[in-house]
């Protein structure tokens, strides 16, 4: 009977812990030349192109090329990257450098 009269304790599992601390830090926070590493390897791949000797039309669309680095950039971040707000920040770069780089003579001409 005394085990039933004891006060019931909540217990804390670990998918209801918190990644941060009590002053609003991260626990474990990335440091800052992994994601400089990141950074610099999605900037180079973005500005892959696949681009075409001559203008591709299907449907009546005229294609110049294929962005082929920020798809497989933009897929890497999807999947690599567990911060949400950091995965913002790479999309936006992949998508600025992707246009920025289809003016520039980059890529692979075929």
């Amino acid at each position: 009977m005394s085990g039933q009269n004891k006060k019931q304790r909540s217990r804390t599992y670990a998918r209801n812990r918190t990644n941060l601390s009590r002053r609003g830090f991260e626990k474990q926070p990335e440091p800052d030349s992994i994601f400089l590493l990141k950074l610099i390897s999605v900037t180079i791949s973005a500005s892959i192109w696949l681009k075409f000797s001559s203008q591709l039309v299907i449907f009546g669309v005229v294609f110049g090329g294929l962005p082929l680095g920020a798809v497989i950039a933009a897929l890497t971040m999807h999947f690599l990257e567990k911060r949400q707000t950091n995965r913002h920040v790479f999309y936006a770069i992949i998508f600025i450098i992707a246009i920025l780089s289809y003016f520039l003579p980059l890529g692979i001409v075929l």
